[in-house]
């Protein structure tokens, strides 16, 4: 078996693949891209995945993209240590959550780390390179993303964002006095996915929302996280972004 995993700092999107590697006990090659000087965009890479993303996981040579898909991925290759329950409407607990997470979520932390992280280092390159880099982009949409990070996102966007994460935080502060874990009383990817892209880093990026306050479920839930095995083994892979920016986790792919 030879399981390969492209991926960057061990936060949002790389993260959350990371921790079922971790999870699970597999041993995997690891292949840091570094996305601040765009090698996710780089012929070598793009021959990965066309689109220009991270992460990318290879195993025995056939690639898998898309952090939800590699994550049911290693849910069906390698069972012994299960982060899904095994019955038809556990599963559907854990679908259902992540895909709240995937297109409620993620987006709307990702424009705060965009606005506040990427902005940085958008602006710190000469105008003529930046275009250059652009045209580099595989997807419009992220094209468009960089664009607006160097030039900022709205306020207005970003209060509809703000609104939006506030609302997640609450769904899961409501559910977690229902049960132990986002999906049930199982650890799942449900609860890997809001981690990385929100949980793991809400009072750092928001102290505004008075999270700890707020939703002290979520801060248990948060604290829990912090203490398994594997999500602490993930979170010691290499993180090369520069210390003035780690406020902030970017969510740059």
């Amino acid at each position: 078996m030879t399981l390969k995993y492209y991926h960057a700092e061990p936060a949002a999107n790389s993260l959350k693949s990371m921790i079922p590697l971790k999870e699970k006990g597999l041993e995997f090659e690891s292949h840091y891209v570094d996305l601040h000087k765009f090698e996710q965009h780089s012929e070598w890479f793009v021959k990965l995945n066309p689109e220009g993303q991270v992460p990318v996981l290879i195993h025995n040579d056939q690639i898998i993209t898309q952090t939800s898909v590699i994550n049911e991925y290693l849910e069906d290759v390698f069972p012994e240590v299960p982060l899904r329950p095994y019955d038809p409407v556990g599963k559907a607990r854990v679908r259902a959550w992540n895909k709240f997470v995937d297109e409620h979520v993620m987006n709307h932390v990702s424009m705060h780390g965009w606005h506040r992280m990427v902005g940085v280092i958008a602006r710190s390159i000469d105008g003529g390179e930046f275009e250059s880099l652009l045209e580099r982009i595989p997807l419009p949409d992220q094209r468009k993303k960089w664009a607006t990070a160097r030039s900022g996102f709205s306020e207005a966007d970003l209060a509809n964002a703000t609104d939006k994460i506030i609302y997640a935080c609450a769904k899961v502060e409501t559910q977690l006095g229902e049960s132990l874990w986002l999906a049930g009383d199982m650890f799942t990817t449900a609860d890997i996915n809001f981690y990385a892209m929100c949980g793991m880093m809400v009072e750092r990026m928001f102290p505004e929302l008075e999270v700890a306050e707020k939703y002290p479920r979520l801060i248990d839930w948060r604290d829990r996280m912090n203490a398994r095995p594997g999500v602490k083994a993930a979170l010691e892979m290499p993180d090369h972004t520069a210390p003035g920016l780690r406020t902030f986790t970017g969510h740059v792919r």
